[in-house]
């Protein structure tokens, strides 16, 4: 954000709740500008300060801030934020009546109206200034706009061209030297040189490699600067059917990177070959984590629904037992890979829960897979990995165009957010995969509806 010129370019941003929901430190991310939190918000935070979601901690941990930065001085007036580059901050603490009173237009004494007021208010009192509205609800930013109060998405951490992380990960080159190729498949590796030239090269990355009469999948090994052969491989009877399932499940497999996310629409196998990848791997980690976050339909708390917790939460982790029942009956009952899968179970060496769950746990000597990251907050992603061990290796999938959650989208989600921030790391990888090997049936609504 460019620095303002002079003191009437210093613009006045009104945060709603959602914006403080989504990243508590939010308040401190708008340069020299100045900021207004209307008491609405703090109302709203108030309901949300208790649990164990991230929105709750978001919520405790904005409170703590704004009583950090007030010092004890009064907040309905203007207060210098922390560095002589930050603006001010204040409460805003009665919603005066306006010929443009949301409440009275909207019909509704909503909170979503009380902050319109306050944006409207300023925008009468402050008319040498610009004010904005910032907001992650985009129907309170179309309300906005009917009453032209300027709004906003708020944009930190938001990634700015989407389509860019489309081809992270995987690249396909053509024409390549039949020679090199060959080379490829009878010593399994060849110098990145040979190949690639004088292309960048980036860890980590998967190549499909074709000549006039061959073609070969690769990975790029940065350490050693060479192309290794990436060939199809079982895991725990699970087969890849497609390059990028290869990949994949390659760098599910590698135990050299600690950190990989998979990227794919449903039925394209990613929580599968996470979970067949882990399997497999079983005797190199103390447990398997399959945690995904719970969204609950229409928005509505899962505490409407009957039953004890664990009755309310199956609905939710049914998808995750579904892949483990598929991979165990790849076997027969009486296999000891069936029975090994039942124990591991039984002895909490696997273990499906909701994220919020895990969440706080030490992840020493873990293999944890994150299913649905797209529903989680770049502040999610983070605290998750920051929490990785000793011998952790952590899986997220999802569908960054899936979201299901009403404050994120495809640019602000925390798997986009990490595929962004953390790609061309030696420790990390990332895959998407584009076919639907579910069925016939699934790959017509994935395409056609």
């Amino acid at each position: 954000m460019p620095r303002a010129k002079s003191e009437k370019d210093r613009k006045i941003f009104v945060l709603d709740t959602s914006v403080i929901l989504y990243a508590h430190n939010s308040i401190m991310n708008f340069a020299e500008h100045d900021v207004v939190i209307p008491i609405t918000v703090l109302e709203e935070l108030d309901q949300f300060k208790k649990g164990n979601d991230t929105k709750n901690f978001e919520a405790r941990e904005f409170i703590r801030l704004l009583d950090k930065l007030s010092q004890d001085q009064r907040i309905d007036q203007w207060t210098p934020l922390n560095g002589k580059t930050k603006g001010f901050f204040r409460v805003m603490m009665h919603h005066p009546e306006n010929e443009r009173n949301a409440i009275k237009i909207f019909g509704e004494e909503k909170n979503d109206n009380k902050i319109l007021n306050v944006a409207v208010h300023l925008m009468e009192t402050e008319k040498t200034r610009k004010v904005i509205l910032v907001s992650k609800d985009i129907n309170l930013r179309l309300k906005a706009k009917s009453l032209n109060v300027h709004a906003e998405d708020y944009e930190t951490g938001k990634i700015k061209n989407i389509t860019e992380l489309e081809n992270t990960g995987k690249y396909m080159l053509d024409d390549v030297d039949p020679i090199a190729i060959n080379k490829l498949y009878e010593q399994g590796f060849i110098e990145a040189k040979a190949i690639l030239g004088t292309r960048k090269r980036k860890a980590n990355a998967y190549y499909i490699l074709k000549s006039d009469k061959n073609s070969v999948l690769a990975y790029f090994n940065s350490d050693q600067n060479i192309l290794e052969r990436v060939d199809k491989r079982l895991a725990y009877n699970v087969k890849p059917r497609n390059a990028e399932q290869t990949f994949a499940l390659h760098a599910i497999m590698n135990p050299d990177i600690k950190l990989v996310s998979i990227q794919g629409v449903a039925g394209t196998g990613k929580t599968l070959l996470a979970l067949a990848g882990a399997l497999e791997q079983r005797r190199d980690y103390k447990q398997i984590f399959l945690a995904r976050p719970i969204v609950p339909l229409s928005n509505k708390d899962i505490g409407y629904l009957p039953g004890d917790i664990k009755s309310k939460l199956n609905p939710y982790m049914e998808p995750l037992w579904d892949n483990l029942k598929f991979i165990q009956n790849q076997y027969k009952e009486t296999d000891k890979e069936y029975q090994k899968i039942t124990e591991l179970v039984n002895q909490e060496k696997l273990v499906i829960q909701p994220l919020a769950y895990i969440r706080g746990r030490s992840l020493s000597n873990i293999f944890f897979i994150v299913d649905e990251a797209q529903n989680l907050t770049p502040h999610e992603i983070k605290t998750i990995i920051s929490r990785a061990g000793e011998n952790t290796k952590i899986i997220f999938t999802g569908d960054v165009f899936q979201i299901d959650t009403p404050y994120l989208d495809s640019q602000s989600n925390g798997l986009s957010y990490l595929i962004d921030r953390v790609k061309d790391h030696p420790l990390y990888a990332h895959i998407k995969l584009e076919k639907g090997e579910r069925s016939e049936l699934a790959n017509l609504a994935n395409e056609l509806l």
